[in-house]
């Protein structure tokens, strides 16, 4: 029953999102600025079931996964800039001093090669990050302090390499695969991409429902209970463990790509420790454990972000967010999901009883009335003569 809930409730978010570039043909929105907002939101939804996977399910609080966002991010943008300047070099590598296109970039020169790299090496990353700490047993607040740090060091890593990723800056100026998105007259190029990118939603959800609920999942959620137990009951935990830590890498770095057909632009802003807290805030708001909340809670977080960074909020709206990280943890630590499944049915059985309680009383209060009346009419009544 919970799981027929959980997809009918993504099933009716998946109808909303393919009507919105509807209502944009019937000029109900303002504009295609909010069909490319969704799409990011999107991309960030995609991420966060990659992190309810290890975090929600597993017991992996990775801090550091906008490393793996980055890179896909930025192997997708330096194919796109290469069809924008015809497979030559970059203005920012002429600035930095080069004459030739880098090897790295060469890589990426080609789309199949692109999709393979772009997948290949934060896959490779993460296998070796994962593998190396979990043989070694490292969890809990540890295994987040050294993503933690993996993070800033190639954070700092593409700052320096200026000639190479344009620093700070990023690269810029660039277009979706379907050419661009921007203005009235790309319209058609932007729905493209949008509803690809829905797609590929839908089938990451269906990926991770799948394995989430065979024996899989159930493994994935011993290890989280109790993984000494499930150690001890000859189930390989590093494998387990490294095998999906991979994958959720690996959906982090496609989300990446994804965005930057809608952005247009990469920077290393998108690689920073305070993005990849942001990734886990999306998962608890929402409802660690259950896909949908992690769906649920990126499109929540990012829209109210979006409406808050502007106006009166804009100087505040970074203590608003964590407000409502902080109450989740302390009061709702199965999210909104949680709160709606579970804590609900709760407090409504409550006030339920109380009502029952209260009427109980009322009657009894009326019986004892009556019996009073009854006994004070027999008193009263005349002897007969």
């Amino acid at each position: 029953m919970k799981y027929k809930v959980e997809n009918i409730s993504f099933a009716t978010l998946a109808l909303i999102l393919a009507i919105i570039p509807l209502l944009l043909e019937l000029n109900l929105l303002a504009g295609g600025s909010t069909v490319i907002f969704i799409g990011k939101c999107m991309s960030y939804a995609i991420v966060a079931i990659g992190i309810d996977l290890i975090w929600g399910y597993t017991g992996i609080l990775s801090l550091g996964h906008g490393l793996y966002f980055g890179l896909g991010a930025y192997g997708m943008a330096m194919y796109l800039k290469l069809v924008s300047t015809g497979g030559q070099i970059t203005d920012f590598m002429h600035i930095g001093g080069l004459e030739e296109l880098p090897f790295i970039w060469t890589l990426f020169k080609y789309l199949p090669n692109t999709l393979f790299f772009m997948i290949a090496i934060p896959a490779l990353v993460a296998f070796l990050v994962g593998y190396v700490i979990f043989k070694n047993r490292v969890k809990g607040v540890y295994f987040s302090i050294i993503s933690q740090a993996l993070t800033w060091a190639v954070y700092s890593i593409f700052i320096s390499l200026s000639p190479y990723t344009n620093g700070n800056v990023g690269i810029t100026g660039i277009k979706s695969l379907f050419g661009s998105v921007k203005g009235d007259a790309n319209r058609a190029n932007m729905y493209l991409l949008f509803y690809v990118t829905l797609g590929i939603l839908i089938l990451t959800y269906v990926i991770a429902k799948f394995l989430t609920q065979r024996k899989f999942g159930k493994i994935l959620i011993a290890i989280r209970d109790g993984e000494n137990r499930t150690y001890f009951s000859g189930y390989n935990v590093c494998l387990y463990k490294t095998f999906i830590y991979v994958l959720s890498a690996i959906i982090t770095a496609f989300a990446g790509a994804i965005f930057v057909n809608f952005n247009g632009s990469i920077t290393p802003s998108e690689m920073t420790i305070e993005f990849s807290i942001m990734m886990v805030i999306w998962v608890a708001v929402g409802g660690r454990g259950t896909i949908i909340g992690a769906v649920l809670g990126a499109f929540i977080i990012n829209i109210g972000q979006y409406n808050l960074s502007s106006g009166i909020f804009v100087e505040i709206w970074q203590y608003i967010i964590g407000a409502i990280f902080t109450l989740t943890i302390l009061f709702f630590k199965g999210g909104l999901v949680g709160l709606i499944s579970e804590q609900s049915p709760i407090l409504i059985k409550k006030f339920q009883q109380k009502q029952e309680q209260k009427q109980e009383q009322e009657q009894k209060q009326e019986h004892k009335q009556t019996k009073q009346k009854s006994e004070q009419i027999i008193i009263t009544k005349p002897k007969e003569v």
